[in-house]
């Protein structure tokens, strides 16, 4: 098992320019491990990350689009993995803090906790490649061939809670910070 945030340091580590579409308490964590104007960080739409980084990996098929979701949201919109396996964008890696529980709500279980195996979903729906990483060294290790890997590429990272980071729900929906990502986007 891995700490969330030690894992999300070495992702940004590894970080040249891709997109970052991060939601919820990955967001807030990543805001401050990596920031960057091709940032795209929300909350407040619960299972909604895996369709929004779809529709960057389409937009800009030019720009590797990495999603840090998480399993209690992408138990919110099982469906995407079946669309994201149809439309196969070759530019899109699909990350899932796996923790079994729904942690920005108070770490309620999630359904099937344990039990059900994210990964074997993912490859059924169409994902071509699969990993399940639990050790920071293999995770560091793999991360540079999963970069660059023809997606769609889904990988479930066993994680728990690692150091505290504050919420900035401000950050997160500032204007600006909408802007700049936008701008980034136009710049290629």
């Amino acid at each position: 098992m891995m700490k969330r945030d030690q894992c999300l340091k070495v992702l940004a580590r590894h970080r040249k320019n891709e997109i970052v579409v991060a939601v919820y308490t990955a967001a807030q964590e990543w805001i401050h491990i990596s920031p960057s104007d091709l940032n795209y960080t929300f909350v407040g739409a619960m299972g909604q990350g895996s369709s929004h980084a779809l529709g960057l990996a389409l937009g800009r098929t030019d720009k590797r689009v990495i999603v840090l979701d998480g399993d209690g949201s992408l138990l919110m919109n099982l469906g995407s993995l079946i669309t994201i396996g149809n439309v196969a964008p070759k530019n899109l890696v699909h990350c899932v803090c796996e923790n079994g529980t729904y942690e920005t709500n108070g770490a309620v279980p999630i359904p099937g906790g344990g039990r059900i195996s994210f990964a074997r979903l993912a490859r059924e729906a169409g994902y071509p490649k699969t990993y399940e990483i639990s050790n920071l060294e293999d995770w560091d290790r793999e991360l540079g061939h999963i970069l660059k890997e023809e997606g769609p590429i889904f990988v479930v990272l066993k994680v728990e809670p690692g150091e505290d980071y504050p919420e900035d729900f401000r950050r997160l929906y500032n204007i600006q910070f909408r802007e700049a990502f936008r701008q980034a986007l136009l710049k290629g």
